[in-house]
């Protein structure tokens, strides 16, 4: 086979490719085709990111590296060659028929690792895959997807005995995390009026997200009083968190990592586990968070990430916008690819927002553009202040009602829940109907956080902080000296709280509650046997039958 024969069947080759995505412009197509070796997207803001996201897992999963592969059949004729250039003019469905002939090491569904950072866009993602392969929906599930700490629990779930978590650890909430903090301030005798809670939670927060464990912290700290306060009880919320066989939110990524890092098999088995690695709004990730992504894909260094300097907003809570600016030299031999189109906006809108992106410090650089239009002029209205604001905004609304528009065409957008005041106040006043959207959370509801509480302690007896949550949930007539009293017990025995009040006619100081203590026992015993025949669903029913919490 001669060189001319070989360049033409790329080209042709290529060129049914580029035919087939022909609904992709030519750098998203570029990033779906661009399989191996790290690759960074830098895509603008409605430049089809998760679109291309999707296309390019599903296309190593179907064709492998079958664009940019240089393998040409030794057996290929010129006559061949010269059917596969004509192909170019059939119809799309037909040429994809011709596209399994080109297949290159595909990937089984199960190595592919999609990374988010929200359910929302992980569940996007995953039924966008299983509309590209519908018929095969198995496919698609078997795909590893899903936010950050979803990833790290299944590995924790699996392997976390391997740092000393047993078997059905729990995850603590802020909620549980502000009282367990609360708990150790009073063991160390540190007053909250002095250290608030809040304070301290953030500082342990942001040690987790680089990966700073007390025992570093202390040294950092130095002879600084407030962060050697920190330090201290960093380290009793620590061992507080390890007695109960539990991990607060920050916790889930950073033993991961943990793991990853002294365990070489386990690592390894990730590693060639894991042949292509794919993240999402990879501007928004943390030490942590970048640390775990190296460990999972320094394998086979398949690598891509997805992402947009000028939208990196979360450096308050730890994002650290290097990881994306210094992609190229932490991981060599990358490629770049920028997604400039913009689907969404007009050109006014995108005018504008290039003229102040472009004055941002440290960024990679890119120029968003449109064919959609030049649109309506943007309008900007300074206020005295937000009573101000609020007016000017009920006015504009009630002209477009006046002019044939309806109040459902109106939306508000505030970044902080506390601006939604003044708006509110004068809607009303004006006789604007509105929905207020988002409020409390679901699983923030008190009555939520009880039955779940009920089911942590249900799977790990060793919750104690779920253990105090419920067990005066209903009403049982014990009381927080019992409690104190029977904690200390636990301490100095150096057993779970909930084996004191199981043994509590042992004790003098519970025996006045000790039928009590011993009949939430009771219950919490019954629903661990039950746990073993019977679907978690079910349990709570079992609860509201019982009239054990208010479901």
């Amino acid at each position: 086979m001669n060189n001319e024969i070989k360049e033409r069947y790329i080209r042709a080759k290529r060129a049914l490719f580029d035919k087939a995505y022909a609904s992709l412009n030519e750098k998203q197509r570029e990033a779906v085709f661009t399989t191996e070796k790290p690759l960074l997207v830098l895509a603008g803001a409605g430049s089809g990111k998760t679109t291309v996201l999707v296309k390019r897992i599903a296309f190593i999963i179907k064709y492998g590296n079958a664009y940019y592969s240089e393998n040409v059949p030794e057996s290929v004729t010129e006559e061949q060659v010269h059917g596969l250039e004509l192909a170019a003019d059939l119809p799309t469905e037909e040429i994809e028929q011709l596209l399994p002939v080109f297949i290159n090491n595909p990937c089984p569904p199960w190595q592919v690792l999609a990374i988010t950072f929200t359910n929302k866009a992980a569940n996007e993602i995953k039924t966008r895959l299983a509309g590209a392969f519908s018929g095969n929906e198995t496919i698609a599930s078997d795909i590893w997807a899903g936010t950050f700490h979803s990833i790290c629990m299944r590995i924790l779930r699996k392997y976390g005995d391997r740092i000393g978590y047993g078997t059905g650890f729990s995850i603590y909430d802020t909620d549980d995390v502000k009282k367990l903090i609360s708990s150790c301030m009073k063991i160390l005798n540190i007053d909250e009026k002095i250290m608030p809670i809040k304070t301290v939670m953030n500082e342990i927060g942001r040690a987790k997200d680089k990966l700073i464990t007390p025992e570093m912290y202390a040294r950092e700290a130095g002879v600084d009083f407030r962060l050697k306060k920190v330090a201290d009880i960093y380290t009793e919320y620590e061992k507080q968190l390890k007695a109960s066989n539990s991990l607060d939110f920050d916790d889930i990524i950073m033993e991961t990592v943990k793991l990853l890092r002294e365990d070489e098999e386990v690592r390894t088995y990730y590693q060639k586990h894991f042949k292509y690695v794919c993240v999402d709004e990879y501007q928004d990730t943390n030490h942590a968070q970048y640390e775990l992504v190296r460990l999972l894909s320094s394998g086979e260094n398949n690598i891509c990430v997805v992402g947009d300097d000028d939208q990196s907003i979360y450096r308050f809570r730890g994002a650290t916008i290097e990881n994306i600016l210094n992609f190229e030299d932490e991981y060599g031999n990358a490629r770049v690819i920028r997604l400039e189109q913009n689907y969404r906006s007009t050109s006014n809108i995108l005018d504008a927002a290039n003229a102040v992106i472009k004055n941002n410090r440290g960024r990679k650089g890119k120029i968003l553009w449109t064919d959609n239009g030049t649109g309506e002029k943007i309008s900007v209205f300074t206020a005295d202040d937000e009573r101000g604001e609020a007016r000017y905004i009920a006015d504009r609304i009630l002209e477009n009602v006046k002019n044939g528009a309806k109040f459902s065409d109106h939306a508000v957008l505030y970044r902080m829940n506390a601006q939604s005041g003044s708006v509110e106040n004068v809607f009303a006043r004006s006789g604007i109907a509105y929905r207020v959207i988002g409020g409390l959370r679901f699983f923030d509801r008190k009555e939520i956080k009880d039955v779940i509480a009920y089911l942590q302690l249900v799977n790990n007896n060793n919750d104690d902080l779920r253990l105090r949550r419920i067990i005066n949930e209903p009403k049982r007539g014990i009381g927080e000296t019992t409690m104190s009293n029977a904690a200390q017990i636990a301490a100095e025995l150096g057993i779970s709280l909930f084996e004191v009040i199981k043994r509590a006619d042992e004790f003098a100081a519970l025996s006045r509650a000790a039928v009590r203590l011993r009949s939430f026992c009771d219950i919490i015993d019954e629903l661990t046997e039950m746990s073993a025949d019977i679907s978690v669903s079910e349990l709570p029913r079992f609860l509201k039958k019982q009239g054990t919490a208010n479901i």
